[in-house]
């Protein structure tokens, strides 16, 4: 009996035995696979990234641009003075030559003023006529007492009489004088303001807007039509001013209009301003067409603008897609033995190939990671590989 549960309790170890070894057997791929699965493809497997080389070669720089199309010159037509708006004889678009007449100003009250001071002017001289009449007496009487006053004839108080007279006729008459100038000068401003209801184009060009309508009633000064010279068409445009450097005047520009993305039109810097806009932080420059396109383009249309710069000597280049900033320092991520190590550098050109001059911080032939699929830091294990899911051909 004892022999039997001796041998029972063999028989049940062997089994549970066998037991935790087939247990083991199924368990242990289950956990390898579980490690190479966190280490190739969980959060502590590698990341992917994509290398490249820093070569040595010559950068032929651009600048890239937004710019506006605007009007050099922008004509204002108006009044003077302060009147109603009688007609106007354009519209928006329509070409004008110089000197046309546009439009009439209503004169009001002008007329009846005219009038006033046409019966002013004649009050003026009929004045001046008397005053001549009594000085030319008064030199006579003057005279007369003056031979008398040698001859014993008259008083010496009598003579300054005459004399008072003379003088006060005198003054009459300079009075008079100075005030027909004065109404004759009113007349000439009355008839100058006459003309200057008529509005005139001072220019060749086309309207753009009309500020006021027939009837309506405007001040002196204010525009009641605009008028733009097509030859003074331009752009204004705007470059980054880390990246403008010897952006300077006489520069070819290569220009595409918003409505005509397909043809390239050929331009000139005619200069650069010497006030930058601190805000957006780009300088602003007046770029010229070396053929003005037809039709001609919309005031304030949008143009993408490349300007071309001098070739520069050979240096070391990589990818602009390389660099980065790492706690406000810039940098690339420089793969050496297959780990990660940040390197500092400076920068100078850039090409719209995107290729950026390297002037310290890195030597021809290292390599650089150029795309990764998760951010990096100084201890991340990285994988080589040649392209990227989703990257760009």
């Amino acid at each position: 009996m004892k022999q039997k549960l001796i041998k029972g309790l063999s028989l049940k170890k062997l089994f549970e035995h066998k037991r935790t070894m087939a247990l083991i057997a199924i368990m242990l791929p289950l956990a390898l696979l579980f490690l190479y699965v966190i280490l190739r493809s969980g959060p502590l497997s590698p990341i992917l990234v994509t290398e490249t080389k820093v070569i040595q070669t010559s950068l032929s720089p651009a600048l890239f641009g937004i710019g506006t199309v605007e009007a050099r010159y922008r004509y204002k037509v108006g009044p003077i003075v302060p009147g109603r708006v009688k007609s106007l004889e354009v519209d928006i678009g329509e070409e004008v030559t110089k000197g046309q007449l546009l439009g009439v100003m209503d004169p009001v009250d002008l007329e009846e003023r005219m009038t006033a001071q046409q019966s002013a002017l004649m009050q003026a001289k009929a004045k001046l006529s008397e005053a001549e009449t009594r000085y030319q007496f008064a030199q006579d009487q003057f005279k007369r007492y003056q031979n008398l006053l040698a001859a014993s004839s008259v008083s010496k108080e009598q003579f300054e009489v005459k004399q008072q007279e003379l003088r006060i006729a005198e003054a009459s008459f300079t009075a008079a004088k100075q005030e027909l100038l004065r109404q004759q000068a009113e007349k000439e401003a009355m008839k100058a303001q006459k003309q200057n209801l008529e509005l005139i184009s001072p220019v060749e060009g086309f309207i753009v807007s009309r500020g006021a309508e027939s009837g309506t009633t405007v001040v002196a000064g204010q525009s009641v039509l605009e008028i733009i010279n097509p030859s003074d068409i331009w752009l204004n445009v705007r470059f980054d001013q880390i990246h403008a450097t010897g952006l300077n005047a006489g520069l070819k520009a290569h220009i595409k209009l918003r409505s005509k993305s397909n043809q390239e039109l050929l331009g000139e810097i005619y200069r650069v301003e010497p006030i930058a806009d601190a805000v957006t932080e780009e300088f602003l420059a007046k770029i010229t067409f070396d053929d003005l396109p037809e039709p001609l383009p919309s005031i304030g249309e949008l143009a993408e603008v490349t300007i071309e710069l001098e070739v520069l000597p050979t240096n070391a280049v990589i990818p602009n897609a390389a660099v980065k900033r790492i706690d406000g320092e810039l940098g690339v991520w420089k793969i050496v033995d297959g780990d990660l190590e940040f390197a500092p550098i400076s920068i100078g050109a850039t090409d719209l190939n995107g290729l950026v001059e390297i002037k310290s911080g890195l030597s021809v032939g290292d390599s650089v990671v150029l795309y990764s699929e998760k951010v990096l830091a100084a201890n991340s294990r990285i994988k080589v590989v040649e392209k990227l899911a989703g990257e760009a051909k």
